[in-house]
């Protein structure tokens, strides 16, 4: 009795669960879909891209002189098999682009509906109409060859002026490879 009792709460144990850093190389990578560090890697990527590439040529213009430019957040297309949410994408990149001090992003405006529907409720729209905005893609290829998976995943972006020209533009490729078992369950 006192074995069954020790064998059936050692199998209703909990597995041991352990926090690991964001960046950390231990984080879970699968192949099958995106994962989070796949969402930070092509996020940092386009990021510097845009900064090195657009904002510190000095470029990058707002309509307020004085002010940093105002880009509100267009259609971000997801074309893989998989339910994103490609915040996990845009807010990083919004995050680090309002540091520099030199974009802001307008919470009011955007495409598929507000992001603070409190601040619209009251009346906070931006006084200006945007500079740029922030358009993209994300796009899923799988392949296999025997037992090998590969799974790649494209993230374009480009920023355009409201005059619709694109003004930059990026694409980042992340290619995940694993091998299925031999044996499944």
């Amino acid at each position: 009795m006192v074995i069954a009792a020790a064998v059936l709460a050692g199998g209703c144990a909990s597995p041991k669960t352990s926090y690991v850093e964001a960046d950390s190389s231990r984080l879970i990578t699968t192949v099958e879909g995106i994962n989070i560090q796949d969402f930070a890697q092509a996020a940092d990527a386009m990021t510097a891209s845009l900064i090195d590439n657009f904002i510190n040529p000095g470029l990058l213009k707002s309509g307020v002189p004085g002010e940093p430019a105002l880009m509100a957040i267009s259609r971000i297309v997801n074309s893989t098999g998989q339910q994103l949410d490609t915040d996990m994408l845009i807010k990083k990149i919004r995050v680090t682009l309002l540091r520099t001090g030199k974009v802001q992003t307008s919470t009011t405006v955007a495409f598929g509906g507000v992001e603070d529907p409190l601040v619209a409720e009251l009346g906070g729209a931006p006084k200006r109409r945007p500079d740029y905005t922030l358009s993209g893609k994300i796009i899923e290829d799988r392949t296999r060859a025997g037992k090998v998976r590969q799974s790649s995943y494209i993230f374009q972006l480009a920023l355009s002026s409201l005059d619709g020209i694109a003004v930059w533009e990026d694409e980042r490729i992340i290619v995940k490879q694993g091998s299925r078992p031999s044996v499944g369950f």
